[in-house]
């Protein structure tokens, strides 16, 4: 591989791990959890460890593929390994589809937070210049800040922006610490009976769906970021062992974390009191009057959501990297700077999510980010079972306990929560995947083997 196209190994496991964490936990749990009440209720703790055992296979299958293939680009590589170009040109369109809109809204997130603590301070910007046109506004300032800077701290090195990530993860993780220490003391169990007031799926008032898979589906948004990862093969000292780490190890870290949570903060007030709250961990803490706890969580928010933001636009920039690289995208893209850092995808990534944070109303499609996230975990399940037939005698540093098992319930149960998505949602994401093979005959198949010929001529 020429020098240039070639990335700096740079990160360990800790940084691994961190950026998993860094992913995982943010707004999900600072948001999920009052959404996932009011369709639960108390059992909305057992819809995390359901979500979270659903992410926690494709996690397993994730670990063995990557080990095995220890190279950029997540999903969209392994199944241009195991199943060809088409098949991954159309997961590359789902991961982008993904780390796009979650890149957008967690930016618009941030801005929210952002924008009142300027008004705190008497430094408040018009409304006009942090709302998008969808909320009567022009353009949200905020949020297109938030992307330059963590595409700066991108470009100015991997290992430099993950240590900084790091820092940031361990305030997150402070943030939930001290809320839990200030929930438990007033913990009271009267507030887990009935614990499953909605049952398993069920129509609700207006057609609306609610039970514990109802919630499943929506918080499954809170535990996919693992395969950001997946994404730094290339960048990892020692692929085989840290990959491998860093990805199993940061989701048993955040399912132990959602559930403590969860439970903390029902056991502090009935989930009636803060269910579909956009604050409901900061709602839980003015309502048990310790509103200090309540501006400090506030604070982390704004410090440490740029962490998620960072996970994800990293993921985001890589994809686009190897989808460059195999001449799928304008091969120029793919270049590195002399710091080991892909400048120009960089860039460009950062200008299309801009695009969407600043002025593209994410609200009606938010849950497209799930449906991508789905079919690349579902792409990654059956890419392991593949090779496990396709190859048997590989060496696999990591092996996947029961793989057929766990295979098994990764692709089933990620076709589950895609049918429970909205029919609009489902609808946004076969219009997507038609446009992208529409686009994959016009130009990537051609571009792809015209790059193919150079490097071999080469």
């Amino acid at each position: 591989m020429p020098e240039e196209h070639r990335l700096k190994q740079s990160l360990s496991w800790p940084h691994l791990v961190a950026l998993g964490v860094g992913a995982i936990v943010g707004t999900g749990i600072l948001t999920l959890i009052g959404v996932g009440a009011g369709k639960a209720g108390p059992a909305v703790i057992l819809s995390f460890a359901i979500a979270g055992l659903i992410c926690a296979c494709a996690a397993l299958a994730y670990a063995e593929v990557a080990t095995m293939i220890p190279a950029s680009g997540s999903a969209y590589t392994y199944s241009y390994v195991v199943f060809g170009e088409l098949l991954a040109w159309m997961v590359g369109v789902a991961l982008i589809l993904e780390y796009t809109l979650v890149v957008s809204a967690v930016a618009v997130g941030w801005s929210g937070y952002a924008a009142g603590f300027l008004n705190s301070v008497g430094m408040g910007l018009p409304d006009a210049l942090v709302k998008g046109p969808e909320l009567g506004g022009i353009v949200n300032v905020p949020a297109i800040f938030i992307i330059v800077v963590v595409a700066g701290l991108l470009i100015a090195g991997t290992r430099e922006s993950a240590t900084l990530n790091a820092i940031l993860v361990v305030i997150k993780m402070l943030a939930l610490a001290l809320f839990i220490a200030v929930a438990l003391p007033v913990f009271n169990a009267a507030h887990f009976e009935p614990f499953m007031p909605y049952g398993f799926p069920r129509s609700g008032p207006s057609g609306s769906e609610v039970g514990v898979m109802a919630a499943a589906a929506i918080i499954f948004f809170a535990f996919y970021g693992f395969d950001a990862i997946a994404t730094a093969a290339e960048e990892a000292k020692n692929p085989s062992r840290d990959l491998a780490i860093g990805i199993v190890g940061s989701m048993l870290v955040c399912v132990v974390i959602y559930m403590v949570v969860a439970a903390a903060a029902i056991g502090a007030v009935a989930y009636t009191g803060f269910a579909d709250s956009p604050e409901p961990l900061a709602l839980i803490l003015r309502e048990i009057g310790q509103p200090w706890a309540a501006r400090v969580l506030g604070a982390s928010a704004v410090i440490a959501l740029p962490t998620v933001i960072l996970a994800f636009f990293y993921g985001q920039s890589r994809i686009f990297f190897t989808v460059a690289r195999d001449g799928l995208l304008p091969s120029r893209l793919a270049r590195v700077s002399g710091r080991g850092t892909p400048v120009r995808i960089t860039i460009f990534t950062a200008i299309v999510t801009s695009v969407f944070a600043g002025l593209i109303p994410l609200t009606s499609i938010a849950a497209l980010a799930n449906a991508g996230t789905l079919a690349a975990f579902v792409a990654v399940c059956a890419a392991m079972l593949v090779m496990r037939v396709r190859e048997p005698g590989r060496e696999r540093r990591f092996r996947t306990p029961l793989p057929w098992l766990v295979g098994t319930v990764g692709i089933l149960g990620c076709l589950y929560l895609f049918i429970s998505l909205p029919n609009r949602t489902q609808l946004f994401f076969v219009t997507a995947q038609a446009i992208g093979i529409v686009l994959y005959f016009i130009y990537g198949h051609g571009a792809a083997a015209r790059s193919r010929a150079t490097a071999a001529g080469a």
